[in-house]
């Protein structure tokens, strides 16, 4: 049995490909990388070459059974002191330190469990239903400030960023004037385009900011995640972790997901036309939007141990680049995964990621987008884009694929 099993480093290996694939079809802004599409036919799971200076070969998971599977098994790491980058540049010359205390998202359990647990008893059904509420709020506030602009706007700066910029500043009790320099880091940190040095001062500027509001929380607390947290035993430098953490996971990726997803149903007009019909489909559309799109490019986990993974021998220390877009377009689990289909029922899709790293505020983010598609329809349902939309700029260069703007008239 083992002799079937093969490693990254074995005599007669699989050919490593020589680097990630990262380019998108032409005319498809949808579309994952087509490469994956046959790699994940011929190897699921392939050796790769990743571009740092130790020349280390790890591993390409492209398939839903082995992507998911891996999320799940705590014999992968995710700590950024064991994983080799996959991208060349800066980043992959760059030994990682050990995660700073709050981030728990780079940790492994019980490190990581003794913060989601903490954070788990704030993300609430009684708040998430008075957030549900806010949301509607903020959604119909956003639409009258684009009828008064309107008809020409560019729908991701006046719509697509507001919404969860207000709602991740309420949930963490940042003051809502605060918006426009939260805006501005959050994105930087997450803008490969800038370079590191400019990404690093955006976090630093973030970071500050946190650490004051942090104090300012146990001085005077209010009625948010943030002020609750308090009452536990973490310190202010894990508070300030956990807070940047929070507000870089729930207001870049959901912006970025609300954007593309109108541009997305402006370009499949009969897909629209059945949202505009059945608005209660906006569910089952909101997770096949979360599927088709797949906003988030990959995930890294390293082996603690060898482990045995899809007929090959991923060695301790290999590092194992999860392609999320593929896997959410893997055949196996979604019939003609290439096509949008909001009456699909798209369960189990990955851009949560799986196991105990999934995303705690996704019920959020699910709703900030099904309330901004229905509403935003509703109030303008001869809304089309303004320009071609191969004229559309893309986010290629960020942690988070979308749009740069979406210019929309009606």
């Amino acid at each position: 049995m083992m002799n079937d099993i093969h490693s990254a480093e074995a005599e007669n290996p699989i050919p490593p490909l020589a680097e990630l694939p990262t380019e998108r079809p032409a005319g498809c802004p949808f579309d994952p990388p087509a490469e994956f599409a046959r790699l994940r036919e011929e190897q699921p799971l392939r050796p790769m070459l990743y571009p740092g200076p130790d020349g280390h070969v790890g591993w390409l998971a492209t398939s839903h059974a082995l992507v998911r599977e891996v999320l799940a098994d705590p014999r992968f790491s995710t700590r950024p002191e064991l994983v080799h980058w996959p991208l060349p540049g800066p980043a992959a010359e760059y030994q990682a330190p050990p995660a700073e205390p709050g981030m728990f998202l780079r940790m492994d359990a019980p490190e990581h469990t003794r913060y989601r647990r903490l954070l788990a008893g704030k993300f609430t059904t009684r708040r998430m239903r008075l957030l549900t509420e806010r949301v509607e709020q903020v959604t119909a506030e956003r639409l009258d400030a684009m009828e008064r602009l309107g008809p020409d706007v560019d729908l991701f700066q006046e719509f697509a960023l507001p919404i969860p910029a207000q709602m991740m500043c309420e949930l963490l009790g940042v003051p809502y004037e605060d918006r426009e320099f939260f805006e501005r880091q959050a994105i930087a940190t997450n803008d490969n385009s800038q370079g590191p040095e400019a990404q690093f001062a955006a976090y630093a500027e973030l970071q500050k900011f946190l650490k004051e509001l942090v104090l300012a929380k146990r001085a005077e607390p209010t009625d948010d995640v943030l002020s609750e947290l308090t009452d536990s035993d973490l310190t202010d430098e894990e508070l300030t972790n956990i807070g940047a953490l929070l507000l870089g996971a729930g207001f870049d990726t959901t912006a970025n997901m609300i954007g593309l997803s109108v541009f997305a149903l402006l370009s499949h007009p009969e897909q629209l036309a059945a949202l505009k019909t059945e608005p209660d489909l906006t569910d089952r559309a909101v997770e096949e939007l979360l599927r088709y799109l797949t906003i988030t490019h990959t995930g890294l986990r390293t082996a603690l141990e060898d482990v045995e993974l899809g007929g090959q021998l991923v060695k301790a220390g290999d590092t194992v680049t999860l392609a999320a877009g593929a896997a959410n377009r893997d055949p196996e689990k979604y019939p003609d995964p290439d096509t949008l289909d909001i009456r699909r029922q798209a369960a189990g899709q990955l851009t949560f990621g799986h196991g105990i790293h999934q995303c705690l505020g996704q019920h959020l983010a699910r709703v900030e987008v099904g309330v901004a598609l229905r509403e935003l329809f509703a109030r303008f349902p001869a809304l089309r884009l303004a320009v071609p939309a191969e004229e559309v700029p893309l986010r290629t260069d960020s942690d988070f694929y979308g749009v740069k703007s979406l210019p929309v008239t009606w």
